[in-house]
């Protein structure tokens, strides 16, 4: 296996919304750093959005919102457990990157003063600001990296995070197309590479049809994992409403500011509010256990202006092929009601809560790493909390590295890498990666998607122990790519097993239908009012510990038991 190497001050692994925001803050923080963007894709195309977005769901616009009412806001979504001074300082500070966006040429919607339009979704305040003709930000936010003279290297997946004691000096990957082995030196690192997104199956069956972006495969937890960073959340996972047979949101939640909203087959009203979360996706799960079966988006009682609206804005942004699945299949906003289903299970902060954990700072519990986007744990970031911590990331870890000195790799840990890649290269007749993930995906569906029990939790655990065994040495490459696609199925078992471990260690039920364990089905804030922290140990076995909270600065709207909330101290290193 041939070796290429590259010397940065900042690495960022993954040039999605959260990657390309870091290396952009990155080189203004400090012209002289060098900054380096690696993509498993191509920076004008990848991350979640892959194009643009319809819309910013969590703007805090002044004389809408405030930040504090923002804060009590997701501390109430998300039942409490949160690092409130992250959340805040994404609120505080997300206003001057929408500003910043409007001045770089993305479009938002405004009114004839030309003042922001914010409407309301959450349960509380007005925070959902469309973006009717944002299908070029991907193509913008690259571009402005190339403007501030970052390096780019696209179709290297990153594997693997280098390390000397507790801190990170680079990262390992592997070319996808050229099958070369990819080392990286680097002062400071900044992860952001997205959601763990293909873990379950898909309603439609196909592999790739994920929700989220299908080349988001959970390689930076998994990085994070392995390197011994400290990861939080794992068990609350992240299940979307969407639509049948689609790879996207309905979407109520855009919808809904127009007046479109989630209703039964008699085209009724069935949710008092459409904001994502476990608390809506547990209704819907009742409701389809009492055989109210299917849910549909309607629409049909809009004008047709207004439909126009919102046809403008679902198709032509984050999910471009709508249009042409609803055409196929003869259904018009106008007359036809859109069947909803649940998406498959995942881990994402972006849409719950899960991920490497991360302070206000966005630094880890590991030097010189930082993480940001839809892998690091600040709860319902979305694109613009990707984007605000993807700016704080990139502004610490290049001030680290401009006063930090370098420190040589571990030769020991580039060898390790190389074979285990190797040992997939050599299998070139091995078992398909088609069909050995979709076996994993379906251990990860039928036992471990919620409601949760022990007895499915532990055969889980169970299968997932003899696929490491077997199905994992099956596994073969004939190319750089397929080789690329088995490496991220050892990144989807490794989500996996911490999943598991991670909901059976949460004795209690919590954020809805994404940790509801009928073994333990009450909230329990006086034992679980903190978060539950996995770890990789020096044996090399998970550990999982519990922590309290840091201090909130704001009381929340409601208290969360009969008790309210308690504070509780302790940093996130």
């Amino acid at each position: 296996m041939q070796t290429r190497e590259y010397t940065t001050d900042v690495l960022i692994v993954g040039g999605g919304t959260a990657g390309t925001m870091a290396a952009i803050k990155a080189k203004q923080a400090n012209p002289d750093v060098q900054v380096l963007v690696l993509d498993k894709a191509d920076i004008r195309r990848s991350g979640a959005i892959s194009m643009g977005m319809d819309g910013l769901n969590n703007a805090v616009i002044p004389g809408k919102a405030t930040p504090e009412e923002y804060t009590r806001e997701i501390t109430d979504s998300n039942d409490g457990i949160i690092d409130q001074r992250a959340v805040y300082r994404q609120a505080s500070e997300c206003y001057d990157i929408v500003k910043e966006l409007d001045s770089w040429g993305v479009d938002f919607e405004k009114d004839a003063e030309g003042n922001y339009e914010v409407y309301r979704v959450h349960r509380k305040g007005r925070y959902v600001l469309p973006m009717p003709k944002a299908s070029d930000l991907k193509l913008i936010l690259a571009k402005k990296v190339k403007q501030m003279r970052c390096k780019v290297v696209n179709r290297v997946m990153a594997t693997r995070l280098l390390t000397q004691g507790n801190r990170v000096v680079g990262a390992l990957g592997g070319d996808v197309t050229t099958g070369e082995l990819v080392v990286v030196h680097a002062k400071a690192v900044v992860l952001t590479a997205g959601a763990a997104g293909r873990m379950g199956l898909t309603d439609s069956g196909y592999l790739y049809s994920t929700y989220e972006n299908p080349t988001n495969s959970g390689e930076g937890f998994a990085m994070a994992y392995h390197a011994g960073a400290e990861l939080t959340g794992i068990e609350c996972y992240q299940i979307n409403p969407t639509m049948k047979d689609y790879n996207g949101p309905a979407c109520a939640y855009v919808a809904g500011p127009f007046g479109g909203y989630t209703a039964n087959v008699n085209g009724e009203r069935v949710t008092g509010c459409d904001y994502w979360s476990g608390e809506l996706i547990m209704n819907m799960w009742k409701l389809a256990n009492k055989g109210e079966w299917p849910l549909f988006l309607k629409l049909t009682h809009l004008d047709d202006e207004t439909i126009s609206k919102i046809e403008s804005i679902l198709h032509h942004n984050e999910r471009p092929s709508r249009d042409r699945f609803h055409a196929g299949r003869g259904k018009d906003y106008r007359t036809d009601m859109v069947e909803l289903h649940f998406s498959e299970v995942g881990l994402c902060s972006g849409h719950s809560a899960s991920g490497v954990l991360v302070n206000h700072e966005a630094e880890t519990s590991m030097e010189g790493l930082y993480a940001a986007g839809d892998m690091a744990s600040v709860p319902h970031q979305y694109l613009l909390g990707a984007l605000t911590f993807g700016k704080v990331a990139g502004t610490n870890a290049s001030n680290y590295a401009a006063q930090t000195e370098r420190l040589g790799a571990d030769p020991s840990q580039i060898e390790a890498e190389r074979a285990r890649i190797e040992r997939l290269r050599a299998n070139p007749n091995g078992v398909p990666h088609q069909q050995v993930e979709y076996k994993i995906r379906r251990i990860v569906t039928q036992y471990l998607m919620p409601p949760k029990t022990t007895t499915k939790m532990e055969i889980a655990l169970e299968k997932i122990e003899h696929f490491r065994r077997v199905d994992l040495e099956l596994l073969g490459a004939n190319d750089p790519h397929e080789l690329g696609r088995a490496l991220e199925i050892h990144s989807i078992v490794d989500c996996a097993e911490l999943m598991a471990k991670a909901s059976l260690f949460r004795k209690e039920s919590r954020w809805g239908f994404y940790h509801y364990y009928l073994d333990y089905p009450e909230r329990d804030d006086a034992n679980w009012l903190k978060r539950v922290i996995v770890k990789k140990g020096a044996d090399g076995e998970t550990q999982l510990t519990t922590r309290d909270l840091p201090p909130y600065i704001f009381e929340p709207q409601r208290p969360s038991s009969e008790e309210g909330v308690s504070k509780h101290e302790q940093s996130v290193s």
